[in-house]
This record gives structure tokens, sequence and C-alpha cells, in this order.
């Protein structure tokens, strides 16, 4: 793991966040599927085990966490718009 997230830091991007987030996504699954096979849960438990554990955390983290990434893109796309020479004028006709 080390290596993945040294090798990823080095390169400008930082993808072993995206690895922790496939495991926790694996075990809240099985939490989600223990919920769902136990004598004294449910499928609505199971469910919102889903979502609480697993799907809004993990979404609001890598939304937070790839924050940075979307405005560097964005000051990428206005520099590069500003650089690009204009249009020419349609012509009348």
């Amino acid at each position: 793991m080390a290596a993945v997230c040294w090798r990823a830091a080095s390169s400008g991007k930082f993808q072993g966040m995206y690895l922790i987030a496939i495991a926790w996504l694996y075990v809240v699954v099985l939490m989600a599927v223990v919920e769902a096979a136990s004598p004294q849960g449910s499928l609505l438990g199971a469910f919102f085990t889903l979502m609480l554990y697993g799907a809004l955390p993990l979404g609001l983290l890598l939304f937070i966490a790839g924050t940075p990434a979307r405005r560097r893109m964005r000051h990428r796309a206005e520099a590069e718009a500003q650089q690009a020479p204009a249009p020419p004028p349609p012509d009348s006709h």
C-alpha cells in the first residue's frame, strides 16, 4: 500500500484513495449481507447499513477529496481559453 501511495503522490495524482474507497465498500457490502442474512436483521436494515455506512459517507469523502483536482482542471481550462485565439466572426452572406 505504501508503494502505491508513494508512486501516485510522486506522479501528482493520489490514486491510493480509490483503493481505500473500494476496500471500505467491500467491508460495508459484507456488513449489509450479514444484516440481511441475520435472523434478527432485515433487508431494510441492510439497505440503511449500505447507505449510511457506505455510499453517503464515501460519496462525501470522495467529493471533498476531489475538490483540489476539480479546481486545478477549472483553472487550466480557463487559462487555455484565454490563450486560445478568438474564432473568426461568421460570414454574413
